[in-house]
């Protein structure tokens, strides 16, 4: 990708904070990241309808939904799926920058690439959530019997199968959605919220 030239960024009137102190609350990215089937998609849209409920605004940003539209030009070779997460994390940065908890759920497999997207935040406003759940178990679930199509080599390049998943290091937040319900991880993402002062 090209850098654009001939392009200044204009400042915006109306300040993040300002937002926030209209708003009553700080904004930040949720960043869910784990395997297929690990409960990302689920957990995060249980976050996004409880911060609701508590008159949070808030928006999930889900990596299906996402190459219908924004990135549907993209594959799945290493590249594409760079490019992907650094566009997510560009829209990411523009929905914290109006106010707003914005949670996405995106496998994101290469810590290289989850880091790039960290360095586009302020101190705090990037939240790695990792949803820790064993391989075995993410084919015992395999909502959209991806990794039975991977097993027989219908799908190429399948993260967990024969493409690498690297687990964050020091993620915010762990959740062991094979051991947790969703309500009991839910509670821990808002328990986080609350005690950093963000909710």
């Amino acid at each position: 990708m090209g850098k654009s030239t001939n392009v200044v960024w204009h400042e915006a009137t109306i300040t993040k904070f300002e937002r926030h102190a209209q708003n009553g609350h700080g904004s930040c990215v949720l960043w869910f990241t784990g395997l297929s089937g690990s409960g990302k998609s689920t957990i995060a849209n249980a976050v996004s309808n409880k911060l609701f409920q508590l008159r949070i605004n808030e928006y999930v940003l889900d990596g299906d939904n996402i190459r219908h539209g924004l990135n549907k030009d993209l594959g799945f070779s290493d590249d594409d799926r760079t490019e992907n997460i650094r566009r997510i994390g560009e829209v990411a940065k523009l929905f914290v920058d109006s106010g707003k908890v914005v949670t996405t759920a995106f496998i994101s497999p290469f810590r290289s690439d989850r880091d790039q997207v960290r360095e586009l935040f302020e101190k705090e406003e990037f939240i790695e959530v990792f949803v820790d759940c064993p391989l075995n178990e993410c084919e015992r679930r395999d909502p959209k019997q991806l990794y039975a199509k991977a097993r027989r080599g219908e799908i190429k390049d399948f993260t967990g199968i024969d493409s690498p998943y690297e687990p964050p290091n020091h993620p915010e937040i762990t959740i062991q959605s094979d051991k947790q319900s969703v309500e009991e991880s839910v509670n821990q993402v808002l328990s986080y919220l609350q005690k950093k002062n963000i909710i």
